[in-house]
């Protein structure tokens, strides 16, 4: 008898917790010092010389550690997504609150707040993320189905993008205009401890949130008929993940910008192993999401190129490419059935 996606589910959490560790050693270890990982194992248990230690702990560290929990993030917000709209297309910008957290952090920077106090930046992703997170979760108690919900997403997002677009047409000087492009490309470069310490308790609170909505995501297979009369509160789940999905893309918005694909492409690297189960496929693709993203940004540091490439942009390229060749798969199986 071959294995079924629950045989596969049982490992899978483990491998990939495996992979994610694995995955930040070798994020620290290669550069443009290249470091053995005999030498950072040791320097990450307090050995190693000052030089090592800085590279380690300072640097490399930091920032594998924010592509990672920025992945992680995104990944579980869209496999919440996906069970709550039952659509295998929806990912966490689909309610407008990553485009109005980078909205929040380019008003930072069109009028200077960022160059005079640099967690401004940050703060205005954070102050942006939140408002829409507030407004969504208003919104999701008084629509009576999901597709309203969408809708007034959309509104937002398209309002937030049309407020981007004039902020960066109306940039004082070139050089706020690439401060205003270059965040809104994503990148983890030259993020720090404290940056994750800033982003880190809005990401765990929207992730608890989400992980918290299992049960009602997987009753959501069965219909929002059949769900709610097994006992599932919809209304409570739909504002739930709207707050939790709210949360955790506006958090990794205000660490890393905004980054794309991550978040529509890992619930399908992951769903084939763990079956039909939308509650079941959050905790794999926060890991799976984490990882790719770690690789993605070490992928952006190896490149040979005048300048360091962004993550976005090597996330968009490693997650078009994935995300067309599921497409082609899912319409091919559709045609054989």
């Amino acid at each position: 008898m071959s294995a079924g996606p629950t045989d596969h589910s049982r490992s899978l959490i483990p491998a990939l917790a495996i992979a994610s560790l694995l995955a930040l050693l070798l994020a620290c270890s290669l550069g443009e010092t290249p470091m053995a990982l005999g030498k950072v194992l040791a320097t990450l248990f307090g050995g190693g010389d000052a030089t090592s230690q800085t590279i380690v702990w300072s640097i490399r560290l930091p920032r594998a550690l924010a592509a990672w929990i920025v992945g992680a993030s995104l990944g579980l917000s869209g496999a919440a997504m996906q069970g709550l709209l039952r659509n295998p297309l929806a990912e966490p910008g689909v309610l407008g609150v990553s485009v109005t957290a980078s909205l929040g952090a380019v008003i930072a920077i069109y009028y200077g707040f960022s160059a005079s106090f640099a967690p401004a930046l940050q703060i205005g992703a954070v102050v942006g993320a939140l408002s829409a997170t507030a407004l969504i979760a208003f919104a999701a108690q008084r629509v009576r189905d999901m597709v309203g919900l969408i809708l007034i997403g959309v509104g937002l997002s398209s309002l937030a993008g049309a407020l981007l677009s004039l902020l960066m047409n109306l940039a004082p000087n070139p050089f706020t205009l690439n401060d205003m492009v270059s965040w809104l490309m994503g990148s983890v470069a030259n993020r720090s401890l404290s940056d994750i310490a800033l982003s880190g308790p809005i990401i765990a609170v929207g992730a608890l949130i989400l992980l918290a909505t299992r049960r009602g995501l997987s009753a959501l297979t069965l219909g929002e008929e059949a769900a709610h009369g097994l006992g599932l509160d919809l209304t409570r789940t739909r504002v739930l993940v709207a707050v939790g999905c709210g949360l955790a893309t506006g958090g990794s918005v205000t660490l890393a910008g905004a980054i794309g694909f991550v978040g529509i492409v890992t619930p399908h690297l992951v769903r084939p192993l763990v079956g039909s189960d939308p509650g079941r496929a959050l905790v794999p693709s926060a890991l799976a999401g984490g990882v790719l993203l770690v690789l993605a940004d070490v992928g952006a540091r190896l490149v040979p190129s005048d300048n360091e490439l962004k993550l976005g942009v090597v996330a968009a390229l490693v997650g078009a490419p994935i995300f067309l060749w599921i497409a082609a798969r899912r319409s091919a199986q559709g045609k054989a059935q």
